[in-house]
């Protein structure tokens, strides 16, 4: 089989390439408490994949009485401590990540959260993973606006369509569909309907290059 790699790999991180979600609520939930609200798992993964000043103004919605930003920066500070004492790859992701640099296929971090705590995570990796970072405090609007990943590839200096995303939530794989890019479905903590707009795969785990090459191909043909 000829094994033809897409321009770039561009990767979500939350839920993909590492197991925050449930960091993040721990974070949500100590906050909304402080303010004597209640929060719920529920609540929790209502939010997941979705940008943090739309869930800034849930918190808000909440009792949490604080500017946008500022509810951000507690969360992401809290996330960034938890994630100090513990990262949580998920399974597969970094040996992907790995055999890609290796094959010097260009990559990006497309991610929600804010730039400190993707610069953390890019950082415990060990190793220079990607070209480009773009962050939720780069862009106007937050998946599943696609402007995240048109400005990753632009930034790569590469055409969208020529692109695989990688993405475990809906408003993530929302977003991807939506720039162009072809789109794996990695689904975790909150599911994604399979359809034909996407590749769904269960685990990253024993995933390498050639499926991302077969999957772009296929949707490329």
């Amino acid at each position: 089989m000829t094994t033809v790699m897409p321009a770039a790999v561009l990767w979500d991180m939350d839920g993909t390439i590492i197991d925050s979600e449930p960091y993040w609520m721990i974070a949500e939930t100590a906050l909304v408490q402080s303010w004597g609200g209640s929060w719920s798992d529920e609540l929790g993964l209502s939010l997941v994949g979705m940008g943090l000043h739309t869930s800034a103004k849930v918190l808000q919605d909440h009792g949490v009485n604080l500017p946008s930003l500022e509810i951000i920066d507690i969360l992401t500070t809290s996330v960034m401590e938890q994630v100090r004492r513990d990262v949580p790859w998920r399974p597969g992701a970094r040996e992907l990540l790995i055999e890609l640099r290796e094959l010097a296929v260009p990559t990006a971090l497309v991610t929600m959260s804010f730039r400190s705590l993707a610069d953390l995570v890019v950082e415990s990796l060990g190793f220079s993973a990607f070209d480009v970072v773009v962050t939720g405090d780069d862009v106007e609007l937050p998946k599943p606006h696609p402007e995240a990943y048109i400005t990753a590839a632009r930034e790569l200096g590469v055409p969208i369509e020529r692109c695989v995303a990688i993405e475990d939530s809906l408003p993530g794989v929302a977003s991807a569909i939506a720039s162009g890019a072809v789109t794996i479905s990695v689904p975790h903590v909150v599911a994604v309907p399979p359809g034909d707009t996407h590749t769904t795969w269960l685990s990253l785990t024993g995933r390498t290059a050639l499926d991302i090459s077969v999957v772009y191909l296929g949707a490329r043909s």
